[in-house]
């Protein structure tokens, strides 16, 4: 039970995933800590070599944690697969499936796989490939292919929904329709686990988030609060005969830094309001109009950015063994 009330469905604490290899072992996931409560939708972002994909095949039950705790519906993945998996759904970054298969041969083999499949027409219509079921999949578009991805993670209408990077290759018509579905699913009381590189896909998709760096988490709580950590910006052009330093104090009006462009100027403060206000009252009394005058709050990819700038400064990019890049539904994980 989470400080809402809510029954946390993902549980993952202290987690550690350790590679061997001839150099040594590699830690790829370094301690991380976070749930997700029943009908929530989490996101789990990364810079590269963050440990993100790491995680979320430990929390999969693809393999065993080299330490720490993880449950998701009370049980552990790994060693209650049987008890697990037929109450998940796992879209992964790749299909692998039979290229001579139609769509609707494919989804039906998938479903002789699946505990209480749902019905193949209410799968492809809930994708919207119901046009395409007696298309062979070789013929079918990248896009096409990750909303089959989709129907098959479906099948089994599962309490908990594993996406990861659900919209890649979908045009804008297609990403749109994939989110709107994947709404409706967190509002119907499914439990979803997000992965994605589209930080507005995070952004306005998910009730929280996590931002992993080096395997440890660096961010983590709603995207409203994981942006409030970063500056607003107020942007305006400074008005005729007059210069940066006929302004008030900076430095008094919470202004963290400053840039000039030509007579644009661009404040970062971490309040907003009070600057916004003393630069009005300035601007009122100065009898001048500050022309293009926008206060803009901080976006999840300014505080994405900081965090991959401060991995960069300490040192450059992990990089996560070649086993734990791309997964494809050949590697296992049936929904």
């Amino acid at each position: 039970m989470n400080a809402n009330g809510h029954d946390d469905v993902i549980e993952v604490t202290d987690l550690r995933r350790v590679y061997g290899g001839e150099d040594g072992d590699f830690e790829a996931v370094r301690g991380v800590t976070f749930s997700v409560a029943r009908g929530e939708l989490f996101a789990l972002l990364g810079t590269n070599g963050a440990g993100k994909t790491s995680t979320v095949e430990l929390i999969e039950g693809l393999a065993p944690p080299a330490g720490g705790r993880v449950r998701v519906l009370g049980r552990d993945p790994y060693r209650e697969q049987a008890s697990v998996r037929p109450r998940i759904g796992v879209m992964l970054q790749e299909g692998g499936f039979p290229s001579e298969l139609t769509v609707a041969e494919t989804l039906r083999m998938w479903a002789g796989c699946t505990s209480g499949a749902r019905p193949l027409g209410e799968a492809l219509d809930l994708v919207g490939l119901t046009r395409r079921s007696g298309v062979r999949v070789k013929q079918l578009s990248g896009g096409e292919k990750r909303r089959l991805d989709l129907a098959l993670a479906l099948l089994g209408r599962p309490e908990v929904l594993f996406l990861d990077e659900p919209t890649t290759g979908l045009d804008v018509e297609g990403r749109q329709s994939t989110w709107e579905l994947v709404r409706e699913l967190r509002d119907s009381g499914t439990t979803v686990l997000l992965t994605t590189h589209y930080l507005e896909e995070a952004e306005g998709l998910a009730d929280r988030l996590a931002i992993l760096h080096e395997g440890r988490v660096a961010a983590l709580g709603t995207p409203a609060e994981v942006t409030a950590a970063q500056p607003s910006r107020i942007s305006f052009e400074l008005p005729e005969g007059y210069f940066p330093g006929d302004l008030p104090p900076l430095a008094e009006l919470g202004v963290s830094g400053h840039e000039t462009a030509g007579r644009m100027i661009r404040l970062r403060t971490n309040e907003p309001q009070r600057t916004a206000t003393a630069l009005l009252v300035w601007a009122e009394r100065a009898r001048v109009e500050l022309r293009g005058l926008d206060v803009r709050s901080a976006s999840l990819e300014e505080a994405f950015l900081r965090i991959a700038r401060e991995a960069q400064a300490h040192g450059g990019h992990r990089q996560e063994p070649a086993g734990a890049g791309a997964r494809t539904r050949t590697k296992g994980a049936a929904a």
